[in-house]
């Protein structure tokens, strides 16, 4: 184990290496910084000065490695427009993508697990059709569709359901400011939550129910029905357990990309998370604010998919022996 998490904090090391680089790059093709600083109205000698000042005219090498350690020390730079350091500016906006990604997983799971399994035990019947039909529908329809579809006749038309912004939230554990401790803030996380867990949990349901029928068709599930073991028993315990195993790595992967990818899902509904901080970045330019969301994406994946690696050795002692996850 310990060999593993070396193995893995040489790897995460590498990986974030490589996405500062690539953000250090970016944030040198979005334009002067010079010009979002200090306006249009500054005379070049001024211009000239600032520039030296914030060491744009050393050597790029020079200036990266000036960037790689401001990073270590969490300094990744000023917003532009916040005016206030961009590390601040994620952590304010990270609890709501948070609350969404994890409201939308859990809805996946929770909708997706017992749909799955039932298309699995039983093919023929007519409701699994219907739920091979529906995961179709849902693999084929892009997000912002279902977005707009459910904006309009749930919050436009019907009224049911506020259709943007995040809603009374309350603070909890000294710093964290979550909706899901009010009945305002539960209202509007169920939309944009509804959103994504309609086009992840198509997946989930056919990877669950091909797992599923792998499982149910092995030697030890025969010997369990000769046995005699009921039916409930074998379907949840000994092969809903052995399905889960993929479902934990794509849940774990699909978990982080959640956090990264809400933009659209955010956009539509102005959810004020890091989605859509980092949609209003790219339109004001404001570079140092989409570096560090670079920055900060990268160590979510990292994070994520090492725990993810760790719960899966946990849960399958095969893969420590074989080291196959290492």
């Amino acid at each position: 184990m310990l060999s593993f998490l070396a193995r893995r904090l040489v790897q995460a090391i590498l990986v974030l290496l490589t996405i500062s680089l690539v953000s250090f790059v970016v944030q040198g093709k979005l334009g002067d910084p010079t010009q979002q600083l200090a306006g249009q109205s500054v005379t070049p000698t001024e211009r000239a000065e600032l520039r030296q000042n914030l060491g744009l005219d050393d050597p790029l090498l020079a200036q990266y490695g000036r960037f790689v350690k401001n990073a270590l020390h969490g300094d990744f730079g000023e917003s532009y427009y916040y005016k206030q350091p961009t590390l601040t500016v994620i952590l304010d906006k990270m609890p709501a993508t948070i609350e969404l990604a994890f409201c939308a997983l859990l809805l996946v799971l929770l909708i997706s697990i017992p749909s799955g399994m039932f298309a699995a035990i039983h093919p023929k019947h007519p409701f699994s059709k219907v739920i091979l039909f529906v995961s179709t529908l849902g693999l084929s329809v892009p997000i912002f569709i279902v977005a707009i579809f459910l904006v309009y006749f749930i919050s436009v038309e019907w009224q049911w359901l506020p259709s943007f912004g995040r809603g009374e939230t309350q603070q909890v554990f000294g710093f964290w400011h979550s909706g899901l401790v009010t009945q305002d803030g539960l209202a509007h996380l169920l939309l944009p939550s509804v959103s994504l867990a309609f086009v992840l949990t198509p997946v989930f349901v056919r990877l669950i129910r091909a797992e599923m029928i792998d499982v149910l068709q092995s030697d030890y599930v025969r010997f369990a029905w000769a046995k005699g073991i009921s039916a409930p028993r074998i379907y949840f315990v000994h092969a809903l357990k052995n399905t889960m195993l993929p479902v934990i790595t794509v849940g774990g992967i699909q978990a982080g990309t959640l956090v990264a990818y809400t933009m659209i899902t955010e956009t539509i509904f102005q959810w004020p998370g890091m989605g859509y901080m980092f949609m209003d970045a790219v339109t004001r330019v404001d570079a140092p604010l989409i570096s560090a969301y670079l920055m900060v994406v990268g160590a979510i994946f990292v994070i994520t998919n090492t725990l993810v690696d760790l719960v899966y050795g946990l849960i399958n002692p095969r893969v420590r022996i074989s080291g196959y996850s290492l």
